[in-house]
């Protein structure tokens, strides 16, 4: 095939491939875990284990060193198989809220082959119900406080804030006593809920081969490309859910990298800011509002911040404006900007941005793909601002029209379809929405309205199911969200259509205004107009 070295892309067979790269596996048909396989990364490091903390709790002061957690797993792990005679492929639901001992649960369990399905602990009966019918799980874990939200299992509900589950945790001589299991990489690790693409919450089926797959490429891609630079072990304040792709996921592969976790059990920015202080924390993941915060508080003055490196902004569109204030405001730390889109899953973007507090790592990712399936590394690739990277090692992408089927070429917009050894398996229980966004060919319809450029980097326009059709244009929320956020008075903003019988759909903001502030409807529309081609009704919620 002939594929263009700058973009990746093949006209005969109209595929963009990955300009990373290829990124080795183990085996597919060697058993193998993903506890096992960062286990084995964490004992090739030269992390001290038995000095380097992987999690604390600053409200508790709880700590646990690695060779404690490695210890509490393998105990775990044994008493779960011996007490429960617990299995591979069985499901484990896990209705926790953070805590030392979820990562150490999570990784207990995947040890034994166990599949786990965490969910949101502040779920309404009714959700849970629905994922607990999609996963059918035979046991659960939960707390004093939520395990009334459980029904009868097969094999019970454990709390894991019990004297019993700390016997667990010590029970067995873990240096003697190592389960011997056999874990397919082609089980299914973990069940995680994602909204899909359209209707109810459906359960994203990821296998061990998925998460090996993303640690792996992640990990060779920097040290192919970054050779000369070694990545020192992050201290990240971990205010993400535990139950999220992206918190999930990042508590396995800050284990993989000897790093350590200061997790938060209720967020307060006055507390963020002192545990950034006294931990010195070098990474931290946020949502826009709190980007937002960090520039326009001036309690941050009071705090010696100077340790962050990198800052992950996720939960919705951040607008350039903002990036730049908060690029002025702290010109001395790395950040990362995460951007979540809605849709399949929650979607993850980075950009970064210049000099040292700035967006690191570009990146797009869903639940149905592990996270990261386009990333950028290295200051050249960053500077792209508005690109989301471009496609993560052994990753195949497609620009697809939505209403032909055809697939496109270089710059023309259409549907984003991904390809790779990260995509889910499926969706558990579900089989008409699998087949509806899954094809038996292994590609995964993302719903995004996408566009690869000349060098191959991705360009994100927004969701196809949310682009509002105003008479007889298509007009992306998103970037009205972006203009609404870059107003000084405005904390966030969120932009929907609003039916109007002349027009079909006219956009519609949701203004949440900065604390103090009397800009009115007026104000924000008037600025508005004065940056676009048509007006928007405003609705201003204090």
């Amino acid at each position: 095939m002939a594929i263009d070295p700058r973009s990746g892309f093949c006209q005969e067979t109209k595929t963009f491939y990955s300009l990373r790269p290829h990124a080795p596996c183990p085996p597919p048909h060697q058993p193998l875990s993903i506890t096992q396989f960062v286990l084995s990364l964490l004992h090739s490091s030269t992390i001290p284990t038995t000095t380097t903390t992987y999690l604390t709790i600053p409200s508790t002061a709880q700590s646990l060193t690695y060779s404690q957690a490695i210890d509490q797993i393998y105990s775990l792990s044994s008493s779960l198989k011996n007490h429960y005679n617990l299995k591979n492929n069985d499901v484990a639901f896990i209705l926790c809220p953070p805590s030392l001992h979820v990562p150490i649960l999570y990784l207990s369990l995947l040890y034994l082959g166990v599949t786990i399905s965490p969910a949101n602990p502040l779920s309404s009966d009714s959700e849970l119900a629905h994922q607990i019918q999609l996963c059918k799980p035979k046991v659960a874990f939960a707390t004093s406080q939520t395990a009334h939200k459980l029904p009868s299992l097969p094999l019970g509900t454990v709390l894991i804030d019990s004297p019993e589950f700390n016997s667990l945790l010590t029970h067995s001589k873990p240096q003697t006593t190592h389960p011997q299991v056999e874990v397919s990489q082609s089980d299914v690790a973990a069940i995680l809920y994602s909204s899909g693409t359209t209707g109810r919450v459906k359960g994203v089926a990821l296998t061990h081969r998925n998460l090996i797959a993303l640690i792996s490429g992640s990990r060779h891609s920097k040290a192919v490309l970054d050779p000369n630079q070694p990545e020192l072990p992050p201290v990240s304040l971990f205010i993400l859910p535990l139950f999220h792709v992206f918190g999930f996921f990042m508590s396995i592969n800050m284990f993989s990298r000897g790093g350590t976790l200061v997790l938060m059990e209720r967020f307060e920015f006055v507390h963020m800011l002192k545990y950034v202080e006294r931990h010195r924390i070098t990474y931290m993941p946020v949502s826009p509002p709190l980007i937002v915060a960090f520039v326009k508080e001036d309690l941050t003055k009071k705090y010696d911040l100077s340790s962050l490196k990198t800052l992950g902004c996720g939960g919705a569109p951040l607008g350039k404006e903002v990036a730049d204030a908060f690029k002025e405001k702290f010109p001395h730390v790395e950040i990362v900007q995460s951007l979540k889109l809605n849709g399949i899953g929650g979607h993850l973007q980075f950009k970064k941005m210049d000099p040292i507090f700035r967006l690191v790592n570009s990146g797009y990712g869903l639940t149905e793909t592990g996270g990261g399936a386009t990333r950028t590394i290295g200051p050249e690739e960053s500077s792209q601002l508005a690109s989301v990277g471009r496609l993560s090692e052994n990753m195949e992408a497609k620009i697809v029209d939505p209403e032909t089927g055809e697939a496109l070429s270089l710059g023309q917009r259409g549907e984003l379809w991904l390809r790779g050894p990260t995509v889910m398996k499926g969706y558990v229980g579900d089989e008409k929405a699998t087949a509806e966004t899954l094809l038996p060919d292994g590609w995964l319809k993302t719903g995004d309205l996408c566009y690869f450029d000349s060098e191959g980097f991705l360009n994100i326009v927004d969701r196809l199911k949310e682009l509002i059709k105003y008479k007889a244009y298509q007009v992306p929320p998103a970037e009205l969200e972006k203009l609404l956020q870059s107003i000084p008075e405005i904390a966030d903003a969120a932009v929907i259509p609003y039916p109007d019988e002349e027009a079909g759909q006219i956009p519609m903001a949701y203004v949440v205004r900065k604390p103090g502030s009397n800009t009115t409807e007026g104000q924000i529309m008037d600025s508005i107009a004065k940056q676009v081609s048509f007006w928007i009704f405003v609705e201003t919620m204090v």
